[in-house]
């Protein structure tokens, strides 16, 4: 007998101040991404697909972006473009 299956892990990569899509609040949003992996016998092997999102932390929106957006979403809140100081948002983006 042979066991197989999937399992999803879920990754935070950076909290961003972004304006939302849906409310249109200038929110802290997290930077997720979501990859799905191949298990055998409950060992997971491979991946099989991999998925970056955000989600506005003010209304739990979620919207899905490109790997190249996220990398460059990542790359902003390292450098600090995106980072909140003192309650107010250095620069928004609206997806």
């Amino acid at each position: 007998m042979i066991i197989f299956g999937t399992k999803g892990y879920l990754y935070q990569l950076a909290i961003l101040t972004l304006v939302c899509g849906q409310c249109g609040n200038p929110a802290a949003h997290t930077l997720r991404k979501r990859v799905t992996k191949f298990t055998l016998f409950f060992v997971p092997l491979f991946p099989i697909s991999t998925k970056y999102l955000t989600q506005c932390t003010f209304c739990g929106a979620e919207q899905k972006v490109t790997k190249e957006q996220a990398e460059q979403l990542q790359a902003q809140s390292a450098s600090g473009d995106g980072a909140q100081t003192h309650g107010q948002p250095q620069q928004q983006h609206r997806f």
